[in-house]
């Protein structure tokens, strides 16, 4: 397992465990917790983020030479904003890695699944190594991987939710027919178990942030989520028994005289 790797366009991750950097109470429980989560890859916003260093900013608590920075677009409703944000956070070197969000929703946050595309579309046209956060159809994911996206990153609750995985059948789906880049599970996760469930599917990481932000103790739920995804992943690897309508004796009988 210890060689068993997260590879999203030819770079590799340890974990699995993708962490946003929104809703804390402050940048030090920002940094403690993504300490705890064993996270190397971390997502920021790029409208949230103080890009002139003018005053305090989210980057001055998260040391680029440790993780590895993903821009978002979120706060973005249209492709060109989305994609002006992208050029933004590469202008300003950030990365030219972008995770692409779209949304197309007030009230769901739900993306707008034909502008992610399209935004996609341009964005890897000009280099960047594109992430799309989206729905779960099967259909938008093949169009995003045709248009050289980088790993597809369906929802399995609305963001900001803590539902947990609420389209299980979808997903498996994805994870049948999509092979030719990671899938990523972004947003809906609220707890370990629903972690451990995204990646006892097949999933090749998790992305999350409300989930621990969120929860009482962010930086043990860091912990927790942490420990979940190797569990689930390991699972998923082993391969579970199969399910029986009947019990099973623990200790075979055969062959025990009388």
């Amino acid at each position: 397992m210890e060689n068993d790797q997260l590879v999203i366009a030819g770079r590799s991750f340890r974990s699995r465990l993708i962490v946003g950097t929104g809703k804390y109470k402050s940048g030090l429980e920002t940094q403690q917790a993504i300490a705890a989560s064993g996270a190397e890859m971390v997502t920021v916003a790029v409208r949230r983020v103080n890009l002139d260093r003018s005053k305090e900013s989210l980057l001055d608590f998260i040391d680029p030479k440790k993780y590895f920075l993903l821009p978002n677009t979120a706060g973005c409703y249209t492709a060109d904003e989305a994609i002006r944000a992208a050029r933004l956070a590469r202008e300003v070197g950030l990365s030219d890695w972008i995770k692409i969000e779209v949304i197309g929703d007030q009230a769901t946050l739900y993306p707008d699944v034909a502008a992610t595309v399209e935004a996609t579309r341009v964005l890897v046209k000009e280099g960047f190594i594109v992430l799309p956060y989206t729905s779960d159809d099967i259909v938008v994911a093949r169009r995003l991987v045709d248009n050289g996206a980088s790993a597809v990153m369906p929802l399995g609750a609305p963001i900001g939710s803590g539902m947990g995985i609420q389209n299980r059948a979808n997903l498996q789906i994805l994870r049948e027919l999509i092979t030719a880049v990671p899938l990523i599970v972004d947003a809906g996760v609220g707890t370990a178990s629903d972690a451990a469930i995204a990646m006892e599917l097949g999933y090749d990481g998790v992305l999350m942030n409300t989930g621990i932000a969120g929860a009482q103790n962010p930086i043990l739920m860091a912990e927790a989520m942490r420990q979940a995804v190797i569990a689930g992943h390991a699972a998923y690897i082993a391969g579970r028994m199969p399910r029986k309508l009947y019990a099973t004796a623990s200790s075979p009988v055969e062959g025990i005289s009388k």
